[in-house]
C-alpha cells in the first residue's frame, strides 16, 4: 500500500511514465514526453527514497545530445543540461499528508481562534500583509482572493493566515502560510495549516505544501503540521531560452 493517496502518486508519475524511456536503472530514469508545457519542458523529481526521474521534450533531448540506450547518470544529465545552457530553477520540497496522517487530521477538532476568511476581511487582511516583510510575502504567496483562506487570531489580531489554490487542474490544492514575526513560535501556523488542509479534504482536494530547500523554518513547519516529505522537484528556469 502506498504511503500517499492515489491522487498524489498518479499525478507525479503521469508525465514521467507516459513518455518514451531513454534510460533507466535502479536510481535514475530519463524519458521524453512532448505533452509537457513550455514552463515544464524539463523536470526532475527526486523521491524521498533517493530515486530520481527526469523528463523533457524530445526536441530538448536531441538538443542536449540524449539518445536511446545511452549510458546515463543524474550527474551526466545535469552536466548536459548545463553545457546546453539549460538552467534549472531552485528545487522545491514537496510535502503531503500520508494516508495515516490524513485520517488523524480528519478526526481532530482544532482549538484556538481560527476561521475562514472572506472578502469582508479585506481591511484585516491588508493590515496583516502590511506588517509582513516583502520577502515573507513573496515566499508565502498568501492572498485573500485564493480558492480558500483561513486565519488564526490572537487578541482579535490576525496572527497567521494560509491560502490555497487548485494545482495543475487536478484535485490537489497548493498552500502557502504566513505568520507575523511577533506571533511566531506559538503554534498559529501549525493550526492554520491543519485547518485549511482539513477544509481541502472536505472539498475533495489533497493539500500540497511546497518550500525551497534552504527555507528551514518552512520545512520545520511542514513536519510540525504532520506532513511527510514526498520528494524534491525541479523545473526549467524561466530565464532559460532554449
Amino acid at each position: 500500500m502506498s504511503l500517499f493517496s492515489q491522487t498524489i502518486t498518479d499525478f507525479w508519475k503521469a508525465p514521467f511514465l507516459n513518455g518514451d524511456v531513454l534510460y533507466s536503472d535502479d536510481v535514475f530514469t530519463v524519458a521524453t514526453n512532448d505533452d509537457l508545457s513550455e514552463d515544464r519542458r524539463v523536470m526532475l523529481l527526486e523521491s524521498s527514497d533517493g530515486r530520481v526521474m527526469a523528463i523533457l521534450t524530445a526536441a530538448l533531448a536531441e538538443k542536449i545530445g540524449l539518445y536511446q540506450g545511452q549510458d546515463l547518470s543524474e550527474s551526466t544529465f545535469r552536466r548536459k543540461l548545463k553545457e546546453a545552457g539549460v538552467a534549472l530553477h531552485g528545487a522545491d520540497y514537496l510535502f503531503y499528508f500520508s494516508e495515516a496522517d490524513k485520517y488523524k487530521l480528519l478526526q481532530e477538532n482544532q482549538d484556538g481562534v481560527l476561521r475562514q476568511l472572506t472578502v469582508q476581511d479585506d481591511l484585516i487582511f491588508s493590515e496583516f500583509q502590511s506588517l509582513a516583510s516583502e520577502q515573507d510575502l513573496d515566499d508565502a504567496y498568501v492572498e485573500l482572493d485564493h480558492w480558500a483562506v483561513f486565519g488564526s487570531f490572537e487578541q482579535n489580531r490576525l496572527a497567521s493566515a494560509a491560502s490555497m489554490y487548485p494545482w495543475e487542474n487536478v484535485q490537489i490544492a497548493d498552500l502557502g502560510v504566513l505568520t507575523l514575526t511577533s506571533f511566531r513560535g506559538k503554534g498559529h501556523a501549525r493550526k492554520v495549516v491543519r485547518t485549511i488542509s482539513k477544509y481541502a479534504y472536505s472539498q475533495g482536494y489533497e493539500p500540497q505544501y511546497r518550500c525551497q530547500l534552504d527555507n528551514q523554518a518552512s520545512t520545520s513547519l511542514a513536519k510540525a503540521a504532520g506532513l511527510t516529505l514526498f520528494g524534491k522537484w525541479e523545473v526549467i528556469s524561466p530565464e532559460s531560452i532554449v
